[in-house]
């Protein structure tokens, strides 16, 4: 197959799971022989650097209002939806793609949406965050063109806009049609719970797939310790911020201050107000805690160091990667059962589980695996065995390879009506 995968961000600029689940499988299917193209923002992490020639990847899409770019009025906002969707026709001339394969979404005009589907090209969307069910119907392209007339200025711009045959003309380069209009014939999800949660927001995808996220067991690989090992060493690995849970981890620390002899090792960015904060909490409360960074070739040893996951997170992750790499490299994870988690983790047989944001019934869990060796080996032996059975990489790609060719196949494009209808 010849595939052009768009998405917002693309390692090594990356903030999350979403952009490495990509990186993942688009490598994957390369490797199988397929022509894969990559389409990205031009958003760069600082100090992450690409090579001069990255092949084909594409870095050209710009971002509006994330990342901490500037959030932008209707007149500049033309300019950037117009380069974005001149981007994605010169890249569809380009490759000549069989499928456009959708990643994420978030901060890129999903104007491009409505172009992909006025062409009627096969399009697969796979969904690993919130973007559709809160992201796209905050969209302030198309939402200023389609809002209700207040009699505000606003509403009188668009009538002459419209009157004089500007949103005409800006059709053929940056369709307005409204929200409503989008649709997803296919799509998957990396969770049954984001996917009714992207169904209960009002979009029509409950016909779309489950495909959980990839895990490469080969890369995290490691020996579960027998119940002799003590349960010294513990990982917190993600992005710091609150909704991710680490002052719940921190707080559990302090509880056990004086009943837990072990550290615990946070591997993470974030913002740097918010670091800050969480450096003060163990200083002031003198704990065993040290802050970390670890790139994504570092991680596999970083797991293996240790004895023990601590996964905290308070939102609702729609299916998390770091538990299942833990597991995979022979931890026991204690973990939160918040959106998609509730269909990876079942307490004391897989993994311990805990109430979200409850410091106390965490810190009793960090002490019950600590006093209980044999149920610590027991659940990380049922962990890796799952995970090297039902998300190992090649089991998922194997997936996602058919149900790309059965969309090329079974393609009938929803088509794009009017954008006044």
């Amino acid at each position: 197959m010849k595939i052009l995968a768009i998405t917002n961000l693309y390692p090594p600029h990356y903030l999350g799971g979403y952009e490495l689940i990509a990186h993942a499988v688009l490598t994957a299917l390369q490797a199988r022989g397929h022509d894969v193209h990559i389409l990205t923002s031009n958003h760069e992490v600082k100090g992450e650097k690409h090579s001069a020639n990255e092949g084909q990847i594409e870095r050209s899409l710009r971002v509006h209002g994330f990342y901490g770019h500037p959030w932008r009025g209707i007149a500049s906002l033309v300019l950037l939806e117009r380069h974005n969707n001149q981007m994605v026709r010169a890249a569809l001339n380009r490759v000549r793609p069989d499928i456009v394969y959708v990643w994420n979404m978030g901060g890129i005009s999903k104007s491009i949406l409505l172009t992909l589907q006025k062409m009627n090209i096969p399009t697969l969307y796979y969904l690993s965050d919130h973007w559709i069910a809160r992201g796209l119907t905050t969209d302030v392209w198309l939402n200023w063109w389609n809002r209700p007339d207040s009699g505000d200025g606003a509403a009188l711009l668009r009538k002459i806009l419209n009157w004089v045959g500007v949103r005409h003309l800006l059709q053929q380069v940056a369709p307005t049609n409204p929200i409503g209009h989008i649709q997803f014939p296919a799509i998957y999800f990396c969770s049954k719970a984001l996917r009714k949660l992207t169904a209960s927001a009002g979009f029509d995808v409950m016909h779309g797939k489950v495909i959980y996220a990839p895990v490469n067991a080969q890369k995290f690989n490691g020996v579960v310790k027998p119940a002799a090992v003590p349960y010294r060493k513990l990982l917190w690995v993600g992005r710091l911020a609150k909704d991710k849970g680490v002052m719940t981890a921190l707080k559990a620390m302090a509880a056990i201050k004086e009943k837990f002899s072990g550290q615990l090792n946070i591997y993470g960015r974030g913002d740097a107000d918010y670091a800050d904060l969480l450096k003060k909490f163990v200083a002031d409360h003198q704990l065993p805690v040290s802050f970390k960074n670890g790139s994504m070739d570092e991680m596999p040893e970083i797991y293996r160091q240790h004895d023990g996951l601590l996964f905290t997170s308070e939102w609702a992750e729609p299916f998390a990667l770091t538990p299942l790499e833990a597991m995979a490299s022979g931890l026991p994870v204690i973990g939160t059962t918040t959106g998609g988690s509730r269909e990876i983790f079942r307490h004391r047989d897989n993994a311990l589980t805990y109430t979200a944001g409850n410091g106390e019934e965490l810190a009793e869990r960090i002490l019950e695996l600590d006093n209980d060796p044999a149920l610590r080996e027991r659940i990380a032996i049922t962990g890796q065995q799952e995970v090297r059975a039902n998300y190992d990489e090649p089991l998922i790609v194997d997936q996602i390879e058919a149900y790309l060719k059965d969309v090329i196949s079974e393609w009938q494009g929803p088509g794009l009506p009017r954008h006044d209808l």
